[in-house]
């Protein structure tokens, strides 16, 4: 069975409007939201940033039966883990069940803040992974001391942790990190319908829930879709790793410039209006490997998406 669900992007809405976007989609009829975690949105457009666990309280509060995850969080270098580890313990008590946590090895869009230097992609790795395993040490209630490579705690204990481990997806983009999910995470989280990644997670051992993200944009018209694409989200169309090393939105936009129309068209952004396009897209997803698709609807008319997700795409899938 698919799990279909819906992207609350923390670049593009303000705290507020992300709980009520989170409250609008349990009533549409999706089965869970994922909320992103960023410092800075990718360009200056989107314009908003919410620290992301303030806001999760407030989606906690505001719904009853959707499942809330995190897309994803980087424990490593903006937020010390021993913090990270806090946070996730007081959300997954409040969410009783309904919560998953996704990292990452991040961004420098976000990362880079505190002044540390922004490694190779098999450094950030390492540290995941120490950060990971100093996480599920603080969160089985007991007084932990770590001293490991990149991160010291010393007599650390969390009193408010959920009954039992949060559960934890690690986020790949290739093949290589796909592995490394299998071994240390509880499922794999990834964007767009990747077959390859979820072969290399599935021959690797990995057997728990797979999610990604599809883009999307509902508008009257595709022309008016891609439109809103090319102002709100012309990252989507940069190539690589870029998006991965850029540090700040100002480069973004820099970068955006060389992104015309014709590109967000091939990007794989969905932006036709029909219902069927967006079927297909799941379908699409689901083929790849994916037991839980979510939609992402880029710009600010989320209220239209919902309702034409919950009148002619969802009841497809049920």
């Amino acid at each position: 069975m698919t799990t279909l669900g819906y992207a609350l992007s923390s670049e593009e809405h303000g705290p507020t409007a992300l709980v009520e976007n989170a409250r609008h989609a349990e009533e549409a009829g999706f089965e869970f939201v994922s909320i992103s975690d960023h410092f800075h949105p990718w360009v200056s457009a989107q314009g908003e940033s919410p620290f992301v666990w303030s806001t999760l309280g407030g989606i906690a509060a505001a719904t009853d039966e959707i499942d809330v995850g995190v897309g994803v969080t980087c424990p490593t270098f903006r937020i010390h883990p021993l913090n990270v580890a806090h946070a996730v313990g007081t959300v997954a008590e409040m969410f009783d069940g309904r919560f998953t946590f996704g990292v990452g090895t991040g961004e420098n869009l976000n990362e880079h803040v505190t002044g540390k230097r922004w490694p190779e992609h098999d450094v950030r790795l390492e540290m995941l992974t120490e950060a990971m395993e100093l996480m599920q040490a603080l969160w089985t209630g007991e007084t932990t001391s770590h001293h490991g490579e990149h991160f010291t705690v010393e007599n650390a204990r969390l009193y408010t942790v959920p009954d039992e481990q949060p559960t934890t997806i690690a986020s790949a983009f290739g093949p290589q990190t796909a592995r490394w999910a299998a071994d240390h995470g509880d499922g794999l989280w990834c964007s767009g319908p990747q077959a390859d990644v979820v072969d290399a997670y599935e021959d690797a051992g990995g057997d728990g829930p797979t999610y990604t993200q599809l883009h999307v944009c509902y508008a009257e018209t595709e022309a008016d879709a891609i439109d809103t694409v090319h102002e709100y989200w012309p990252n989507g169309s940069l190539p690589g790793e870029l998006p991965q090393v850029l540090p700040t939105p100002a480069h973004f936009e820099q970068a955006a410039e060389l992104v015309d129309r014709e590109d967000i068209a091939e990007a794989g952004t969905v932006t036709d209006p029909d219902p069927q396009a967006h079927i297909d897209s799941i379908e699409e997803a689901i083929d790849a490997g994916y037991d839980h698709v979510y939609v992402h609807q880029i710009g600010p008319d989320q209220a239209g998406l919902l309702e034409f997700y919950e009148e002619s795409v969802l009841p497809s899938f049920r």
